[in-house]
């Protein structure tokens, strides 16, 4: 499928639709936040700019990708699909304001609140997930579906990590939130990838039955990173270590079942496929940190700027258009965004090794990063902020 331009209707864009689906406002409000936020850190650690920020710069970093960037990619997708999942009305209009505004004043405040009582700095923050948790979980209980209880209970181990981090400011936290996070796209992506898939061969008479998910496979997965966690979090090193190889084995043998090979022509789909290759590459990184002293920041860069930030980037896209009712077609310069974001991730990782001059590989990969996030930012501001072409709720 090639890329062509989106022409939305500029006249029609309005801030009164970016709260009529929560995927509008928080789509855009983190594809604001990654072109910010990064800059931001490298011009703070390098002294250009001193921010009165409420946390030393390196864990406002780590903090704002995790429960700023992260979480309102998640707070998008998930009170989204969540809707169409249990069939219920989705979150809008005041209330999808004042979620926001929870979200916003979190970055707001640790941006700004160096002088602020840390009570109020660390509640603001601390609130955001489980009012999600909350939002999602009485539409789950209410329509019955045990299938998606795993997803609020890694969600409850991510805000549990976050309650670590911000009142300890140990970087364990941070690592354990990295963790949930990979298990949320083995959740996930593990449902939405070998689907997409399936469903693109099939509509071009290709061998969809090729593409293989398999559940006992899927929650052995996820029942691994758990422990994974909890080995992480106990400082069991050599424990932690072989569970890490284990997962990334099992992840890599769900990525070839999904047979995402088959479907390179499609960005919208090879994106998914590739991202989530970098959740086994994350995982053996790990090992490595901590049997053969591999720097630590080359998994969570792998796992934060490859598995999160590549992949987020890809299901934002697909979403946008696919809840807008708009063709899955990738506005002019999305496949280069792609490209370029994956690109970032490798130039970091690379760095971490010194494989690549500190300033230059850190300067390269936060422009790739802006370039990537900026190009979404351009082609679907128009998108979000615009009603659905067909006239329906979307």
């Amino acid at each position: 499928m090639q890329a062509i331009p989106t022409a939305p209707d500029k006249a029609s864009a309005s801030i009164s639709q970016l709260f009529s689906y929560p995927f509008r406002i928080f789509f855009l409000s983190m594809t604001v936040l990654a072109i910010v936020a990064v800059p931001l850190w490298i011009l703070e650690v390098t002294g250009v700019v001193q921010l009165p920020l409420a946390l030393p710069a390196l864990f406002w970093h780590q903090h704002e990708m995790l429960f700023g960037f992260l979480t309102a990619a998640i707070a998008g997708f998930l009170l989204t699909a969540v809707c169409v999942w249990t069939q219920t009305n989705r979150t809008h209009g005041p209330l999808l304001v004042g979620l926001w505004g929870v979200w916003l004043a979190g970055r707001l405040l640790l941006a700004f609140g160096g002088n602020l009582p840390e009570w109020l700095v660390q509640g603001v923050n601390l609130a955001f997930l489980p009012l999600i948790m909350i939002d999602a979980g009485w539409r789950v209980w209410k329509a019955g579906q045990k299938r998606q209880i795993m997803i609020l209970v890694v969600l409850g181990l991510l805000w549990l990590m976050q309650i670590g981090f911000v009142t300890r400011l140990d970087m364990t936290f941070s690592y354990g939130a990295l963790i949930m996070a990979m298990a949320l796209i083995s959740i996930i992506g593990g449902r939405i990838t070998p689907a997409f898939t399936a469903g693109w061969l099939r509509q071009r008479g290709g061998n969809a039955e090729a593409v293989k998910m398999v559940p006992a496979l899927d929650m052995a997965t996820l029942f691994c990173m758990i422990l994974l966690l909890a080995s992480l979090v106990t400082g069991w090193k050599m424990v932690t270590a072989a569970l890490a190889v284990v997962a990334a084995v099992l992840m890599l043998v769900r990525l070839v079942n999904w047979k995402g090979w088959l479907a390179r022509k499609e960005p919208l789909l090879w994106v998914l496929h590739l991202s989530i290759l970098w959740v086994p590459v994350a995982l053996i990184l790990l090992a490595g940190s901590l049997v053969a002293d591999w720097p630590s920041n080359a998994w969570s860069h792998a796992a934060g700027a490859g598995a999160i930030g590549c992949l987020i980037l890809g299901v934002i896209a697909r979403v946008a258009l696919g809840h807008t009712g708009r063709p899955l077609v990738l506005p002019r310069g999305m496949v280069l965004a792609f490209v370029a974001l994956q690109l970032a991730a490798v130039i970091r990782v690379l760095t971490a090794f010194s494989l690549i001059p500190w300033h230059p590989g850190i300067g390269t990969s936060t422009l790739l990063w802006i370039l990537a996030y900026g190009v979404f930012l351009v082609r679907y501001t128009g998108i979000l902020a615009s009603p659905r072409p067909d006239g329906r709720e979307g």
